[in-house]
């Protein structure tokens, strides 16, 4: 099968040395986090009924989640919720199977929901799913085209697009993505005052790092303004702490400042009734947040295109997406660690996901057309991207599982 690999040497400083680099992560409270999780967890939670009635998953997109904001009045004790967010899960989906007396019709709106309302009372202890939000589901059937598609075989691409990925991180990727996780996880048992919804930003000129965090406290567990301050100079402590366990011996200077929009003279302060901005004046949508490595990353090769609530089988945004990434780490792990590693898939519709139009992998150095060792590495990199498009199934499997992020 033609793999169309092409294995380049790329005559570039890579990012991580340049002088400037800026990195975001919105977390997993954040609205555009929340609707990729809960596309995601729909996907999912239709691909196992599929498998359990089909023994394969059938044709579907829930990459449309839409949230709109709703209205509240947190105040320091606790304030009240007047209107609630909604949320509308929206896309395509195999909604019956078969016709006449054998036709077979399939629950996925309530899988829908319940996956939904599973995720968010598992992920967000301070939301009450029953009164907080309204929950819809708007699950179409696919369009005959893209279903044809999908039917004719299990690995045939979907769309005619692209996938990118790039690896190794950088001390300025761990930050923002390891802060976040540490806020978002082993802070919250020290910090339960902490909502989920935050949002880290990092800066790096030079060898100087500044990460702003804006993070929602909850006011039930404040009681005052003295209480709120001594809650973010807790967690300035915490989060500095953990960030030079992250630098290690990175001979980096760190900077750290939180909730910078707050002004105590004006009493102003980042306080929500459930840990999510989403309950007043934020709105999310899937796909305007992190790509598929858990971040935005300007200064790199990224793709416009959703990941989460795609479909795992055929759908190129999110196969080609996740599978660069696999692909790059794979090559800066295995064939050289001196390198940045970017991938590039792209896919034509109708033809097998095996066999892309182009995939580009650049291993970008300083002059590394004269490096020595390029020959060798660029067969190295080239039989590693073979084999991941040999192992397309494998990519399905571990989206399936949840064995790979999305957001």
């Amino acid at each position: 099968m033609a793999k169309n690999i092409y294995v380049e040497g790329l005559n570039e400083i890579p990012v991580p040395m340049k002088d400037i680099e800026i990195v975001e992560r919105k977390g997993i409270g954040h609205p555009d986090s929340v609707a990729d999780a809960l596309a995601e967890e729909v996907s999912r939670a239709l691909c196992k009924m599929y498998k359990k009635e089909f023994g394969h998953v059938l044709h579907h997109n829930t990459d449309e989640t839409q949230i709109a904001a709703g209205a509240a009045a947190p105040r320091f004790g606790g304030g009240a919720i007047i209107d609630p967010a909604y949320i509308l899960l929206v896309g395509r989906a195999t909604t019956h199977v078969g016709e006449g007396e054998d036709l077979k019709s399939l629950p996925c709106k309530p899988v829908a929901l319940k996956a939904a309302r599973e995720y968010l009372k598992k992920t967000f202890p301070n939301l009450d799913v029953d009164s907080e939000i309204i929950l819809d589901a708007k699950l179409g059937m696919g369009s005959d085209d893209l279903t044809g598609v999908y039917k004719a075989s299990g690995h045939m691409a979907n769309d005619t697009s692209f996938g990118v990925g790039y690896a190794p991180y950088s001390i300025t990727d761990r930050i923002t993505l390891e802060t976040e996780e540490y806020i978002n996880g082993k802070m919250k048992e020290a910090l339960p005052e902490t909502g989920q919804d935050v949002k880290v930003m990092t800066s790096r000129v030079g060898n100087k790092l500044t990460t702003t965090i804006a993070c929602a406290i909850i006011d039930k567990h404040v009681e005052d303004a003295t209480a709120y301050k001594a809650v973010c100079e807790d967690m300035y402590n915490k989060v500095y702490d953990n960030a030079l366990k992250i630098i290690g011996d990175e001979k980096m200077e760190f900077n750290l400042e939180i909730n910078t929009g707050d002004d105590y003279d004006r009493h102003v302060y980042y306080l929500t009734c459930t840990g999510l901005s989403q309950e007043m004046g934020d709105d999310g949508s899937v796909g305007r947040g992190n790509r598929c490595n858990g971040l935005i990353t300007p200064y790199r090769p990224m793709s416009m295109e959703a990941t989460s609530g795609k479909n795992p089988i055929t759908h190129i945004g999110k196969i080609y997406n996740i599978m660069s990434k696999l692909i790059a780490e794979d090559v800066a792990k295995k064939v050289t660690n001196e390198a940045e590693i970017r991938v590039r898939l792209l896919s034509q519709i109708g033809k097998p996901v095996s066999e892309p139009l182009n995939a580009s992998v650049q291993i970008v150095l300083p002059d590394a057309e004269k490096n020595p060792n390029l020959s060798k590495w660029r067969s190295e990199a080239e039989a590693i991207t073979a084999d991941w498009l040999d192992n397309v199934d494998k990519v399905s499997d571990m989206i399936t599982s949840g064995k790979v992020r999305t957001f």
